[in-house]
């Protein structure tokens, strides 16, 4: 089945940087788009990052522009958010997520805990 495990995850100071990734297992990786989302407490899940099949297209919250960058190796299956210049407004869970149309179903990690903070 389905398998989405993330990593990376930690404390950082401001100013700090973070590699977060995502072993994804069950499926045709190379033929999925992939997601980074998060959850900081009291507030809703937010799409943080996405990328295509091939990597060829991402897309980003504005909130992450230019400090966030999305990639994936497709030869491991695994997908990648290198973070830089975190912010205490960083914090929060981030989530690993897949969208499979042909089953109509969203897959989740566990989530990895990133903190921001000094």
């Amino acid at each position: 089945q389905v398998q989405l495990v993330e990593s990376g995850g930690g404390l950082v100071q401001p100013g700090g940087s973070l590699r977060l990734s995502c072993a994804a297992s069950g499926f045709s990786f190379g033929s999925y788009a992939m997601n980074w989302y998060r959850q900081a407490p009291g507030k809703e899940r937010e799409l943080v990052a996405g990328i295509s099949s091939t990597g060829s297209n991402t897309n980003y919250a504005d909130s992450v522009k230019g400090r966030f960058t999305i990639s994936r190796d497709n030869t491991k299956s695994t997908v990648f958010l290198q973070m830089i210049s975190l912010k205490p407004e960083d914090t929060a869970m981030y989530y690993c997520h897949l969208w499979r149309g042909s089953v109509r179903r969203n897959y989740w990690g566990q989530g990895t805990q990133v903190t921001v903070s000094s």
